[in-house]
């Protein structure tokens, strides 16, 4: 395969051989983000459980308060803090101006969801993303308190603790 120019090839989008590979285009094309039939609700809801789930951890065993018993509640309040955060900008981000920029259709996505890029689609993303992001993690400080991940949470605690 060689690189060519998508459309205009003064816009520099190229088609090469990692950003237009069927691997490329099917793991991109199975992201919320770009996954067809789906509300934007749905998509923020689902970006929102990853970044969630996700941010509860390094908080949780990296914060301030990990040597404590208060670091499984600081982790779940710091988490939800900074995905509130998170949802404010993408608030401010939807209203600014004339709304989100549509992305064109390019040699990885052939055809980029039109409903999540107008103001409206936006909004419903942001809640869905605030949503979903407390949501996961809540379950991540649920999971980290079974158990069965309990000693594995302890362990972690134990190779990034300071004293």
């Amino acid at each position: 395969m060689t690189v060519t120019p998508v459309a205009d090839p003064c816009v520099g989008n190229l088609a090469t051989p990692v950003n237009s590979s069927y691997f490329s285009r099917a793991f991109l094309g199975a992201l919320p983000a770009y996954r067809p039939a789906l509300s934007p609700n749905r998509r923020g809801l689902e970006v929102g459980m990853a970044h969630g789930f996700f941010l509860y951890g390094p908080f949780a065993i990296c914060g301030p308060l990990r040597n404590t018993d208060y670091a499984s509640t600081a982790g779940l309040l710091a988490a939800v803090g900074l995905v509130s955060i998170l949802t404010v900008c993408l608030s401010i981000y939807g209203t600014a101006g004339r709304g989100p920029n549509v992305q064109p259709a390019d040699a990885t996505i052939d055809n980029p969801p039109a409903d999540l890029f107008t103001k409206a689609g936006w909004a419903e993303f942001a809640s869905g993303f605030w949503l979903g992001g407390c949501g996961g993690a809540a379950f991540a400080w649920f999971l980290a308190g079974t158990s069965i991940v309990a000693p594995l949470v302890n362990i972690a605690g134990g190779v990034w603790s300071v004293g």
